[in-house]
């Protein structure tokens, strides 16, 4: 019903910068919160960043002042510009958002398949 599609990951040298998009698709009702979360080798996933629907935008301290979240509700489309990347951004990024499916349905999240950003010389 709902598919999450990522792009724009890859390798980057550090101190480089990549742009990742996430477009929401399917049959719903509305697209509250979108972010971003992502999960390095060996370590759980974590929350990375996150934008609500009335334009509400917050970080993990980790990537404040080099990453920037934005995002098209028209589109239901979320970017996560990310600058200065170090090799401890390395990790499988997934977008993440809550969805409604109509009028009368609760928020549920969904994830896209997750995309692999790697920061190395």
């Amino acid at each position: 019903q709902v598919q999450l599609v990522e792009s724009g990951g890859g390798l980057v040298q550090p101190g480089g910068s990549l742009t990742l998009s996430c477009a929401a698709s399917g049959s719903f009702f509305f697209v509250n919160a979108m972010g971003w979360y992502r999960q390095a080798p060996g370590k759980q996933r974590e929350w990375v960043a996150g934008s609500t629907s009335g334009g509400g935008r917050n970080y993990a301290d980790s990537v404040k002042g080099r990453f920037t979240i934005s995002r098209d509700n028209g589109k239901n489309t979320v970017w996560l510009q990310m600058n200065d990347l170090k090799p401890e951004d390395t990790a499988v990024y997934y977008c993440q958002a809550g969805v409604r499916l109509d009028l009368r349905s609760s928020t549920s999240d969904y994830w896209g398949q997750g995309i692999q950003v790697t920061v190395s010389s």
